[in-house]
Order: C-alpha cells, then structure tokens, then sequence
C-alpha cells in the first residue's frame, strides 16, 4: 500500500465534466415548482416535473450533483444489506413487496432515463451481494434472503462470491446497477434545462413562507432573492427547515471511501457490502487504462463524534491491502447519510398541514435508487396523481415510529447527552497553546467556547463553538479539515461556511 496518503476529492467529481454554468439568480422568481438540492433527489424531481410540462427552478447551495451525491459509492440497487426481514417484521410482507417494487422500479427508471438521455455514465448491469464472514450471521443472511425473495426481488443465499476471500454465506440478488453518478446527473441537468427549467447554484435557501403560493428566501453572491412557486420540493439531504421536527426521526452517519486502480482479472465483479468490521463495502468501475478502480467503503462514525478519522482511513486501507494486495490509493472522501428511526425513507407531504411542500431524506445510504424513487413519488403527489408506495413513506407516518420506539428513544437520547453535557462547564484543559498546525480544538476563550484552528503556517482562527442549527457543540476532524456538530450531522468548513446542512447559517468568527 502507498504510505502517502491521498488527496481528499471524490472519483465522481474528479473524472466527470465540469457541467453547464448555473449563476445565481439575479432577481425574483416566479415558478410552478421550486426544488431546494440539486442531487439525485433534487434533480430526478425537477426532471420528472419538467417532462409533465411544469415550469421548474432548482436551487443548489453548492454546485450542482457535487454534494452528498457526489460522495456517494455508486451502487444502484434494491438490496439494502439487511432491510427485507426487518420490513417483513415491522410493515408486514405487503411493505416488503412495495419497498422492493419501489426500488427495483428505480433502477429500471434510471436506466431508461439514461437511454433516453443518450449519456455515457459507465452503466453497467451486475450483481449486488450481502455477505458475512462470521458464520453466526449465517441465519440471518438466510432469513434475508428468504424476505427479499417473498419481496419479489430474485434473491438467493449463497456461500460462493468472487470476492478474493472465503465468506460464510451472501444474500446475492441480480438484475442490479452501478454508473457514473455525476456523469447521469449532469446529463440529467442538461435535459431538464432543454425542457424550460432553470438550475441555480451557489443559492442557498434560508427562508421558506407556505402558502398558496409559497414563497423561498434564497441567498446568493448576487443578494438576497425571493423565489415563488405553487409548491415546493426539499431534496436536501437533510431537511434545512425545522417546524416538521423530522430532525427527530434522523440520524446522521459518516462513511469513508478509498479508491485505487486495480488490474481488470484481479476486480470481483458484483457489489458487495457486509455489516461486520464497522462496514465494509466494496465495488469496481471501470478506468480508460483497462483497468478498475476500486472503490471501498467503511468505518462509519457520527459526524463530530468519530474520534480520530485519519486512524480510521488508515483502518480501511488496512483491510483493503489484506484483501487485494499492495494498493496504491488516488482518491479518498467520504460520504454522509441519513438514518430514518424506522429504516425507510421519508417522501412526502412535509408535515401534515402541508398542502404543497413536500420532502425527501431519511434514504439510510441507498440515495441513488431512493432519490430517483422519491423524484418519480413526489411529481405524482405535486401533479395530483398518487403512487403505490405513498404510505409506506409518508413522512406523517405514526405507528412505524412507535414500532420503533427503542431506536427513536435511542438516537434522541444520544443527541440529548450532547445538548445538555454541551452546556456543563468543560473540564477537558484543552488550551490554544496546545493545538497543533492542521489541527482543531474547542477551548474556552473570555468564558466563551471558541471553535480554534491552526492552519499549516501556524495562524490561529477562532469561530464560535456552537452549531447554528440548534446550538450542539462541534468538533473537529483533522482529517477533512472540518468542524462537524454531532447532534444532527451540519458541518462547516475551518472559515466557518456551512459545507452542510440542515445549518443554513456560518459559525461566527471570534477574536482570541
């Protein structure tokens, strides 16, 4: 393996085109519908909206398909690890059979859509796997395996993979996808652009006034704008608007990539995941060279609560070279998720007096086949049309909350530990003089908990501590150069700008 470690950047926004300009809007808007994110769920609802002849405006904070989505591994498929047997249990076998139906139907979408589109996005058709290599999870693969077939998925338990390491068992299922994120999504822009829509980057939405019509704040470099639209999409990950309380049901999680050329007859074909060693995923794509670029995904953590992240990037290089030999890594970055309480995403009516806003979050780290799935759910509910699958995630849903009633008590108590202990007088010692060039601390200033970094030339730059969400205090990960709140996952950047929500606002500067 290479000692050096590799530069931070995503594969996906590194090899694709930079895409059309998106300026700012330069005045108020006026649209049928508004979609706040300009990922896979942004974009898939605006391009759906587009096709059914509604003028559309896309507002992305960033650059367009470059956020969670451009992080993300890349794998299109409906088999989520482990959800079958959970869903058989939890919303009967009738909601097993929608989540798969729903799922699968995204997949096909996705490639149809990519036809259509005439885009190269390296699609390739390929197997996805759950495995373990710990036969005491033997049961449970076969009890998936079992739940996923019931579902309608083309799901078999096997003991034999071409992964280059024995496994116990494999829930394998066939018929799935993996692409080129970025290259569709761009492709996807372009199309939506040709049908009268409109993208707008570096436009970040702060305020939102429902209504009949409703109205969006936005902030840009070119001022503030308001944006008028009969309805109202938010794709953003994380929802950045508060009064539906979802922040409740959602759980941020953290996940590392490493990413290195791999000869073509040493690369497994298939998609694989397991739940063992803290995750471990795995996939190929194919390179101009003739070979494969693996790409190897794990150690997830709590955003601001990971400990050291660079031991932890270390920790999957390890295993990736046990596995496949001596590694030279070109890329690593990591992605972000969000957990539902319930393990099913939320897509829909925002809230239940919402008439005309709608959501999509909650996709648990299958964002691709989710996000494409909510933009086909979403432009049914703002067209008037309805779905199969709108109760199974409805965000208004009650009683799968109160199901999972442990996990909801679970993570809210763990966010709950950080609200009150954030508030208590700090015992931890840690002083400005301490702080090492690259690296970040919260220290007491004047009384005060300052957020303090040292640059490589050895500057200090001191933000408030405090999230601007809720007021969670951040943390700092030296790895990515970012301070991160672990209560609901924003994170900003050593300048304090928001490189993620559901913040919307920068920490403030502060003087030593």
């Amino acid at each position: 393996m290479d000692e050096q470690a590799p530069p931070h950047g995503s594969y996906w926004l590194h090899s694709a085109p930079p895409g059309e300009p998106a300026p700012p809007p330069q005045g108020p808007l006026t649209v049928d519908v508004a979609v706040v994110g300009a990922g896979v769920a942004g974009l898939s609802t605006a391009w759906e909206l587009a096709r059914r002849g509604r003028s559309v405006a896309v507002l992305e904070a960033d650059r367009v398909a470059a956020g969670v989505t451009g992080h993300t591994t890349a794998k299109l498929s409906a088999l989520h690890t482990l959800v079958y047997d959970r869903l058989r249990r939890t919303r009967g076998a009738e909601g097993a059979r929608l989540y798969a139906r729903s799922q699968t139907e995204a997949v096909r979408h996705a490639a149809n859509t990519a036809q259509e589109l005439g885009v190269d996005c390296e699609w390739e058709d390929t197997a996805a796997y759950t495995y373990a290599e710990d036969p005491a999870r033997t049961d449970a693969l076969k009890a998936e395996a079992e739940a996923a077939r019931e579902a309608g998925l083309p799901a078999e338990f096997v003991t034999g993979t071409e992964l280059p390491f024995p496994v116990a068992g494999a829930v394998r299922v066939t018929g799935q996808a993996q692409f080129h994120p970025r290259k569709y999504l761009l492709a996807v822009a372009d199309g939506i652009r040709r049908l009268g829509g409109t993208l707008y980057e570096n436009t970040r939405v702060t305020g939102l006034r429902e209504g009949d019509p409703c109205v969006l704040t936005a902030r840009s470099p070119a001022g503030e704008t308001e944006v008028t639209a009969r309805d109202v999409a938010i794709a953003t990950h994380y929802p950045v608007f508060d009064r539906a309380l979802l922040f409740t049901r959602l759980s941020p999680r953290r996940e590392l990539v490493l990413a290195a050329p791999l000869d073509a007859d040493r690369a497994p074909r298939g998609m694989y995941i397991t739940p063992e060693r803290n995750t471990r995923s795995l996939r190929t794509a194919p390179l101009d060279d003739g070979r494969r670029l693996l790409v190897v995904t794990g150690e997830h953590f709590t955003p601001g609560a990971g400990g050291d992240v660079e031991e932890r990037f270390a920790r999957l290089a390890g295993w990736a070279g046990e596995h496949f030999g001596d590694l030279t890594f070109t890329h690593r970055w990591a992605t972000q998720d969000n957990e539902s309480t319930d393990s099913v995403p939320l897509v829909g009516p925002f809230h239940p007096g919402s008439d005309h806003v709608f959501v999509a979050t909650g996709f648990g780290g299958w964002g691709l086949s989710g996000g494409i799935m909510a933009g086909r759910l979403l432009s049914e509910r703002i067209t008037g049309g309805s779905s199969p699958w709108d109760d199974l995630y409805d965000p208004r849903r009650i009683a799968s909350v109160v199901r999972e009633g442990a996990t909801f008590v679970k993570q809210q108590a763990e966010v709950a530990a950080h609200f009150v202990g954030d508030r208590l007088p700090s015992t931890d010692g840690v002083s400005v003089d301490r702080i090492a060039p690259g690296d970040g601390a919260v220290v007491r200033v004047g009384g005060k908990r300052c957020a303090v970094h040292r640059d490589a030339d050895g500057q200090l730059h001191a933000l408030s501590a405090r999230c601007t969400h809720l007021g969670c205090l951040v943390a700092f990960n030296r790895a990515e150069q970012a301070w991160e709140c672990p209560c609901h996952g924003s994170r900003f950047d050593v300048r304090g700008q928001v490189v993620q929500g559901p913040a919307t606002e920068p920490l403030e500067p502060r003087e030593l």
